[in-house]
């Protein structure tokens, strides 16, 4: 039995990424990229096990920033993360894999992306009060091994209230910092998170 069991996850090849124009970094190009990625004759699951070491697909990861009044959430990755490569590193995104139980479990009103972004924010977090939702961008980092076999989608929640509790013990030191705090930790924080804080105006509009 692998690493992950029988996990299978949601890919897309890395081809269709290179045809429509991959990049490093941060793009705001949605609408280039993802009605693309989430066409069922484009992706399929595949084991994680097999994923985790295949650059030729590219894992899709919702990565949800959760902004309040100018300040971000932030967490550390406990040892139990489910990525140990990132574990101990510092984090602003919320998310992780797109699974087969979420193709199940999809609907007419909330296709298999949406349901697996609605799962991974339950699974990893309690929210108190109402949220505004917004896509906003997508991440490629090839620059490590982690970032070669995934790519993110970037959500941000504009959260009504500042009250939020982890849910998962994977993540600890659960806080909301702002811009000035964020950049004095940013040499800790995983690359997906440094990109993100370092495109912050695009990422929330300004």
């Amino acid at each position: 039995m692998g690493k992950y069991a029988d996990e299978r996850v949601l890919v897309v090849p890395r081809a269709l990424f290179d045809d429509l124009g991959s990049f490093q970094g941060f793009s705001a190009d949605v609408e280039r990229y993802l009605p693309a990625f989430l066409n069922p004759a484009n992706n399929s699951f595949i084991l994680r096990d097999d994923a985790e070491d295949d650059p030729s697909q590219k894992q899709i990861i919702p990565y949800a920033i959760f902004h309040h009044n100018g300040r971000f959430l932030h967490y550390v990755r406990g040892s139990k993360s489910g990525e140990q490569r990132l574990a101990a590193k510092g984090s602003l995104g919320i998310g992780g894999h797109i699974n087969s139980e979420d193709a199940e479990q999809a609907s007419i009103e909330k296709d298999t992306y949406l349901t697996g972004v609605e799962r991974e924010i339950n699974e990893e977090l309690v929210l108190s009060g109402s949220y505004r939702q917004r896509l906003v961008g997508l991440i490629n980092d090839d620059s490590n091994d982690v970032g070669k076999v995934h790519l993110g989608v970037v959500h941000v929640f504009d959260l009504e209230s500042d009250y939020v509790q982890p849910n998962e013990h994977p993540i600890t030191e659960l806080e909301f910092f702002d811009r000035d705090q964020l950049a004095a930790r940013r040499e800790l924080l995983e690359s997906w998170s440094q990109i993100c804080f370092d495109h912050l105006d695009a990422i929330l509009g300004n």
